[in-house]
């Protein structure tokens, strides 16, 4: 609060303090004094006891009590500082456990979306037959068995050798087929309207051709006697 008198300034607590101790001998020497009847030699005989105090005493003891606060506050302070690292660290720890976790189940999930290719398996090979009379009975074998035609490789054998005794390009100019103008052809002997008649498809059209030649005479036979195993003469 401002003076109302004129230059006239507030104190400070020292200050204040000085003004009170410096009051408070005034009224003590007023105090000895103003005892009545007291004699000069009464007078010098009372002691004053000296105030113990002074102002660089007080300032002292308040830099003190100031210097006590601040390491208070500053002790406060770094506690504070702690508690708030120690937690950001646990947040941090927890997070990026939270991350690795979720980063190796993305990984495990790709994982198993991700199926090894298999390469696709090789086509076989096409199977081969030798160029003879065996080769050429297992040829139409497989083929009769693809279409459902029944024969077996001693029916189909034993009929061929009766017949043509193997070779491929004999033909029959004496017998009553000859002689209408068609003649028996092949390893079987198959005249051409019944070659046309029962040629198997996926084979030649040609008469003389072995595996075409054996595939339309057991599909004839299978359908005239059950199957070329049942001939056992000129069919």
């Amino acid at each position: 609060m401002r003076s109302p008198i004129s230059g006239y300034s507030r104190l400070t607590k020292v200050q204040k303090f000085t003004a009170a101790g410096v009051s408070a001998a005034a009224v003590a020497a007023l105090a000895v004094a103003a005892i009545p009847g007291s004699s000069d030699s009464d007078k010098q005989s009372i002691a004053v006891k000296p105030v113990a105090w002074s102002a660089e005493a007080f300032g002292a003891q308040e830099q003190q009590e100031q210097i006590g606060k601040q390491a208070d506050n500053a002790a406060k302070l770094a506690k504070a500082q702690a508690e708030a690292k120690k937690k950001a660290d646990a947040e941090a720890a927890a997070k990026a456990k939270a991350d690795k976790e979720r980063a190796e189940k993305e990984a495990a999930s790709r994982s198993q979306e991700r199926k090894p290719v298999q390469a696709a398996p090789a086509a076989p090979a096409p199977k081969t037959y030798a160029n003879n009379l065996d080769g050429w009975i297992k040829e139409s074998l497989d083929i009769m068995k693809a279409k459902g035609i029944p024969g077996s490789y001693n029916g189909i054998y034993r009929n061929i050798m009766r017949e043509s005794t193997g070779n491929p390009k004999a033909i029959n100019l004496w017998d009553s087929n000859a002689a209408k103008g068609i003649p028996s052809k092949g390893l079987l002997q198959v005249i051409d309207p019944t070659f046309k008649a029962y040629h198997v498809e996926g084979t030649s059209w040609d008469i003389y051709d072995p595996v075409a030649n054996i595939t339309a005479a057991c599909n004839y036979a299978w359908k005239v006697y059950g199957s070329m195993d049942n001939v056992n003469s000129a069919y």
